[in-house]
Order: C-alpha cells, then structure tokens, then sequence
C-alpha cells in the first residue's frame, strides 16, 4: 500500500536552549563531581523524558529545600529561585550550584537595581510558575505586583503612579506581552521598562519560526511538556497565525492520528526544554505512516553559549 504524502516543515530554532543545555549540564557535572545523590530543587527542566534520564544517574528531584539532607548537594532549578532559599541553604551549611538561566538572572537583577531606586515593580507573568516566584521573591512582599492580562492592569493597585518599573517572565508570548506593556504604559505613562525585552531570545526565534511555517500548515505539533511555559506559548501563537489545528505532545505516543486524518502538510517545532531526540522519535512516526517531503523552515541562527558555574570546573 502506498503512503499518502506529506510536507512536514521544521521549524528552526526548536529545542533546546543555551539556558536549558546549561542547567542539564550543571546536574550532570554535579554528580560526576560528587557522586549519587544530587538532589535538585524543582525539576531542573520542564520535561518529563530529561529529568527522568537525570534521575537515572542520581538525580533526586525535590519541591522544597527542607525535603534535602544537609550534606548532599543541591541544585536550584534554571526557572530561577527566590532569595530566601540560597539564603536557607548558607544557613544550612550546604553546597548548592545555582543552575538559574543567565537570561532569568538578568530579570532579577533589573528588579533589584529598580527597587534600589525606590520603584515599585510591576511583573508580567503567569502565577504559580517556578520563574515568576522566583523573580518576584527577588524582594520583600509587596514590591512586586504581578498582572496577567491587559484587564490586570486596570485593577492593579500602586503605592505611587509615578514610580513604576515593569519586568517580564522570559517565556511568554511576545504578542500578548505587547498587549499588556500598551495597557501599562497608557495607564501608568511614567512606567520604566527594560533596557532590552526581558522575553529571552530563545523564547522570541522560537515563536518566530512557527510564524513562518504555521499558515502553509494544516496542523501543527510542538513537542514539549504540559507545564512548560515557552512549549504551551508555541501552540497558542500558531494558532494565532493561522494553522487550524495546533496541538502540544509529550512523545510521539501521544500523537492524535484520526484528528489529522486527511492533511497534507504538517509542521513541527518544540520548546525551549524538549531534547533533539523527541523531536526524531515524532518525524519518524509520520515517516512510518506517510511518504514525507521534509522543508526546513530557519529564521534564525542561535550560537549562544552559556558557562557553567566555576565551582564545577574546579576539581573536588
């Protein structure tokens, strides 16, 4: 039986980020330094299939600092961590690496020089999210406000109209943040803002790409995981640029045949966190069932690097 047809485009960039290799990279060094068990602070990626592989080299995955042992080394996530828990660990006597994304880090920074400048914080984000509570526990309670929406910043109340600043989690859909920056700067014209967007560049050319390839596309897949902010961004911005079926999956096993019953073209990407190797396993079950003619679709070129901490490349 012959297979029907089919263009599948690949976006490019897709994948990993400089951000995510890092922190991979951190846990990994981690325990070729110290040896099993490691314990992490939240997962140190959101993907299910990499923290599983770290957890098979002895990795611990925990929530909370006090769920580690004092003499184990510990590692916060790269979403970032508020101060008080590198704090609780100096007090604990513990070694821990800080495997916070450099572009994060930036965000946190920028909050900090505000609030030493007497401005009160307004932070775009999603509530709950690991990146959002670490930027905001930057600093005390009450000096960062976080809006969600445009409507958010009708209600948001401020100590002092003239002396806002806003920053933004790094993850989020470049579209829906310039939504949400007019709505501030019209209500709040004094409003200071990063010197460059605080959405991180992997963010950005990943949404680009999927805007090049989503309105030649019949549906589309990002690989990626459910709790992945950058992952659930990509769907929503190929939706919103035309492709009538865009759907996130974890594996190629979760994959809806009978909804893409009929297509002829289908594109496919993957968030920041998703590894090379999921994105193969998803092309391979589409080349198992069609004859596919592959388009790479590139709109730009990424060679961003990031060092890991220096307590790594020294030698225990």
């Amino acid at each position: 039986m012959t297979k029907p047809p089919l263009t599948l485009y690949l976006a490019a960039p897709r994948g990993f980020c400089a951000g995510v290799d890092r922190a991979i990279k951190i846990v990994e060094m981690a325990i070729e330094k110290w040896g099993a068990p490691v314990y992490v602070r939240h997962e140190i990626v959101h993907n299910k299939f990499v923290v599983d592989g770290l957890r098979d080299k002895g990795a611990v995955f925990v929530e909370e600092l006090s769920e580690c042992p004092d003499d184990r080394p510990v590692i916060f996530s790269a979403h970032g961590v508020p101060k008080s828990v590198p704090s609780a660990a100096q007090a604990r006597n513990m070694i821990y690496v800080d495997a916070t994304c450099p572009l994060v880090s930036k965000v946190h920074i920028e909050a900090q020089r505000h609030a030493d400048a007497g401005l009160q914080i307004i932070m775009i984000g999603h509530a709950g999210h690991p990146e959002t509570i670490g930027t905001m526990g930057q600093l005390p309670e009450g000096d960062v406000l976080l809006v969600e929406t445009p409507e958010d910043v009708a209600t948001v109340a401020v100590r002092d109209d003239a002396r806002l600043a806003y920053v933004t989690q790094t993850t989020l859909s470049v579209d829906d943040t310039a939504d949400i920056v007019a709505a501030l700067q019209a209500r709040f014209p004094a409003i200071i803002g990063p010197h460059k967007e605080d959405i991180c560049y992997a963010t950005t050319n990943r949404q680009e790409a999927v805007k090049a390839i989503a309105p030649k596309c019949d549906a589309m897949l990002v690989v990626g995981a459910p709790n992945s902010s950058n992952s659930k961004r990509l769907v929503e911005v190929g939706a919103r640029a035309g492709c009538a079926y865009a759907q996130l999956v974890q594996r190629a096993d979760d994959i809806d045949w009978r909804a893409l019953e009929g297509i002829g073209s289908i594109g496919i990407t993957a968030g920041a966190s998703a590894p090379e190797v999921l994105i193969n396993e998803v092309i391979d079950a589409f080349k198992a069932r069609y004859d596919v003619t592959t388009d790479l679709v590139e709109t730009a070129q990424e060679n961003v690097e990031f060092k890991v901490p220096r307590v790594l490349r020294q030698p225990a």
